[in-house]
């Protein structure tokens, strides 16, 4: 007799239901997610290729609001709002403008373009500060910054024809002192041009450092107006308070090297320069720093929404058929797309739809715990329940290693630093026998200091160094004085001269080339040149790890191991009432056992430093901080899920032949005890 215990299930706050239980809503979501892939295999790159085309599209489609939205704002005018629309409808209208949005159309293209050639969905975590600048300095990356500043510029061309006659033209009339017309360089469009440049490479800089190219998927499903719809207020505010960052860096930039493109241009062109803009008085031109201010936000809203849009749309749930009767589509099931080589962006798919089905579909968990005809075999159970195991098994393996890794750099750093001290030691004990030699000069210099009641190691001019004013100083440098010096030893007898410090010495020559030959000697070991290395302050801040950035990057890819423990425990819970044939049963100890384990792996892991501290949130960036928690995710789902199969069966899972320690950790959860 069972004894149901649901209502003691810890609640998880990473587990939601994001589908309601109503047949029509789900139906209606199945024929909307089937219908944008009709146009390609789902085993090939053309499901991504389709869904980025769909987001281009939507992307272009919405450039024209955004763009009169610009022309608005950049041409307001509160004082005469009747003269502010009709110049506004004007430009709309005109010919420069059409041909602007012919170019700003193709700028979204190949925006959208290197959204689908540099996205991820396991986002690349620098663990150090060399790797992250060798992400930087990256041919990819470099060509992607490069590309990003020239559709800044063409952007920023755009823009300078849409907000005025004071940025549209590079050279413009001028009167010199001497009354004659000449051509003079026209800086506020030079510094417009030059700010869209600086924001591409800011914006391609920034889109490293942030993972802007990561793809998250989301807990809570919704329609893609939906979700669009929620995120558009946060790109509008980024968009707007990145701009206003860069417009500041821009500008002190500028200040600096400013005269640099100026003079190249007037020598080139053989324009005149009149009111340089490179000066506080110049740069702090109100309406220029607005309409900078507003041509950064156009251009960065633009290119955010071609990201939320990509991402709105390759995050869009797909349901793969469990079993098919039809042999040309057997490579359509989830049991096939699951285990194969697939790009990962479609493993992610196929996990989510395994998530997904396990909770809210009784007719396709049906076909899951079915047998094959002919042969009466569990192979679609087989397929999905080891391959979900073989990814526990390699997070397992994983934090193991790392585990390993630590204590062993551990065992390293305490052995080296008592090495150190055994060194040290050594040497003091050394130079203190050495100082205990007895010479005929020593003797006499100890009888006749006996009475004294300064310290045998004080010298004249010098404090005693065992009194507690003496500083810690003068007493870390007492054990390097030389025996040989005439301030080694007491100078108390009358019948002694004092002499002067001797500046220089056979000792200190000795001293200074040994230091000068051991700085400049080269290690000719593997260990030695590590510790040579080791002890540069500039090469241990590039290559010292960062806080959390060996923790998050072991847990990157976590979010197909939470829905895959998602899967494997909703399907065996539901195995209890609707597993006819008993499938799920012959795999159930080693479910159990590879949660289990897992468990202790993570347990042990967060017990590492900077392993349990969650992140700061960032400022307001594109960039999705949810790699930064998914080892919290993780393990929250993990307890979760051994928690759903326990209170499930309950004192049934006494009857599993497991061990000893996993049979006591399986106690606990039975007791609600972890």
């Amino acid at each position: 007799m069972s004894i149901n215990l649901s209502q003691k299930l810890p609640v998880n706050a990473f587990e939601t239901k994001p589908f309601a239980r109503d047949s029509t809503k789900r139906s209606m979501l199945d024929k909307h997610s089937l219908a944008t892939l009709t146009h390609g295999n789902p085993h090939d790159k053309k499901v991504v290729c389709w869904r980025a085309a769909a987001s281009i599209a939507w992307a272009v489609l919405l450039l024209p609001p955004v763009t009169a939205l610009f022309v608005v704002l950049s041409r307001v005018s509160l004082f005469h709002p009747i003269e502010w629309i009709t110049e506004c409808l004007s430009i709309l209208t005109s010919a420069s403008t059409m041909f602007s949005f012919v170019l700003l159309c193709g700028v979204v293209v190949v925006v959208g373009f290197f959204n689908l050639e540099y996205y991820t969905v396991t986002p690349s975590i620098a663990c150090s500060k060399i790797a992250l600048l060798a992400q930087l300095l990256h041919p990819r990356q470099c060509l992607h910054a490069v590309v990003h500043c020239i559709m800044g510029v063409i952007v920023a061309w755009c823009c300078a024809f849409t907000i005025g006659p004071r940025y549209q033209n590079l050279a413009s009339v001028c009167t010199l002192v001497d009354g004659d017309p000449q051509l003079c360089l026209n800086e506020y469009h030079l510094v417009l041009i030059l700010f869209g440049a600086f924001v591409g490479y800011s914006h391609s800089l920034f889109g490293v450092m942030h993972n802007m190219n990561y793809v998250p998927f989301h807990a809570v499903q919704q329609y893609k107006y939906l979700r669009f719809k929620g995120n558009l207020p946060l790109v509008v505010k980024c968009s707007a308070i990145q701009s206003l960052y860069f417009t500041r860096n821009f500008l002190a930039v500028y200040f600096f090297l400013g005269y640099i493109p100026r003079s190249w241009l007037c020598d080139t062109l053989s324009l005149h320069s009149l009111n340089p803009l490179d000066s506080i008085a110049g740069l702090l031109d109100l309406a220029m720093l607005y309409h900078l201010w507003i041509s950064g936000t156009f251009l960065l809203l633009t290119w955010y929404l071609t990201v939320l849009l990509f991402r709105v749309f390759v995050t869009e749930v797909y349901n793969f058929p469990v079993q098919s009767a039809f042999t040309e589509q057997a490579d359509r099931c989830l049991p096939k797309v699951l285990p194969g080589q697939q790009p990962m962006v479609l493993k992610f798919l196929a996990l989510q739809d395994l998530a997904l089905l396990s909770q809210h579909a009784p007719s396709r968990r049906a076909q899951v715990f079915s047998l094959s005809q002919p042969g009466g075999h569990p192979h679609n159970w087989n397929a999905l329940s080891s391959e979900c195991l073989s990814l526990l098994a390699d997070l397992t393996q994983r934090l193991v290693a790392h585990h390993e890794t630590v204590a062993i750099n551990g065992r390293a750093k305490l052995h080296s630093a008592g090495s150190d001290k055994k060194s040290v030691s050594s040497d003091s004990s050394g130079l203190s026998a050495t100082q205990d030699i007895s010479t005929p000069r020593s003797a006499f210099l100890r009888s006749a200091g006996a009475a004294a009641p300064m310290s045998p190691n004080t010298g004249p001019f010098t404090s005693d160094l065992d009194s507690p004013f003496s500083s810690r100083a003068l007493r870390r440098l007492a054990p390097h004085l030389v025996p040989s010096s005439p301030w080694s030893e007491t100078v108390q007898s009358p019948h002694l001269l004092r002499r002067g410090p001797q500046l220089w010495s056979a000792s200190t020559e000795r001293e200074i080339s040994s230091s000068f030959l051991s700085f400049f000697s080269v290690p000719n070991s593997p260990v030695q040149v590590k510790h040579f290395l080791g002890r540069r302050v500039l090469v241990m801040y590039l290559f010292n790890k960062l806080p959390e950035a060996s923790s998050q990057a072991l847990f990157a890819d976590s979010q197909s191991h939470i829905w895959a423990l998602e899967g494997l425990s909703h399907l065996v819970a539901a195995s209890f009432t609707e597993d006819k044939f008993g499938v799920v049963q012959t795999t159930l100890p080693s479910i159990l056992g590879s949660m289990l384990v897992l468990q202790e792996a993570v347990d042990r892991h967060f017990k590492l430093p900077h392993a349990s501290s969650k992140p700061l949130r960032s400022a307001c960036s594109m960039g999705d901080c949810t790699s930064k928690t998914l080892r919290f995710a993780l393990r929250a789902t993990l307890k979760t899920a051994i928690y759903r199969i326990t209170t499930t069966f309950g004192h049934h899972l006494n009857a599993i032949k497991m061990s000893a320690e996993h049979r006591k950790r399986l106690q606990q959860f039975l007791e609600y005890k972890e």
